[in-house]
């Protein structure tokens, strides 16, 4: 998948370093909560064993041709909000402190909207972030995403207790949208 400024495509094994390069920064795990990368080879196994999902892109600079960061879709077991429905997905994303505030993330997640309403029948769309995370929040805003709920006392990932905010963009909604700006 394409979009002005990105290709969205697999990872492969390949691209470890890069991945490392960006996900090692503890201003990008920890607050979407997974561990920052300690290595080359930690970055490889999370490519084989988390980031080989199915609909699991990479974001791949169209100038430069390197990952700079990850957007996914999640179905079923997945999906954190316990308000699922058949037809549900949830989007989740992140990329490298160099390119914040940049609007790479909401053109990619665009796209990946375009993909989940247009190409796989979904319904609704779901996105979480953690209390504080107020980057990803204004990704969701800016692609139209409305809260839903919150729910405390979650366990992370990284094993501490947090507050989870969801938020929720329909089909109907992202038709009358239909941009992330």
């Amino acid at each position: 998948m394409e979009t002005k400024r990105l290709i969205l495509r697999r990872w492969n094994e390949n691209d470890a370093e890069a991945l490392y390069k960006y996900a090692q920064n503890p201003n990008i795990g920890p607050i979407a909560g997974w561990p920052p990368h300690t290595s080359v080879e930690d970055s490889r196994n999370v490519i084989r064993n988390i980031l080989s999902a199915p609909e699991t892109y990479a974001v791949v600079l169209k100038d430069t041709k390197e990952p700079i960061g990850s957007v996914g879709i999640m179905f079923g077991d997945s999906v954190h909000s316990a308000d699922m429905q058949e037809g549900d997905a949830e989007i989740g994303y992140w990329i490298g402190v160099p390119y914040w505030g940049k609007g790479l993330i909401p053109e990619a997640v665009h796209r990946l909207l375009e993909h989940c309403f247009e190409d796989l029948g979904i319904k609704r769309v779901w996105c979480g972030y953690y209390d504080g995370n107020f980057k990803s929040r204004r990704v969701m805003d800016k692609c139209g995403f409305k809260f839903h709920h919150t729910e405390q006392g979650k366990p992370s990932p990284l094993g501490d207790v947090r507050t989870e905010h969801f938020t929720l963009l329909t089909i109907d909604e992202w038709r009358n949208r239909k941009t992330c700006e």
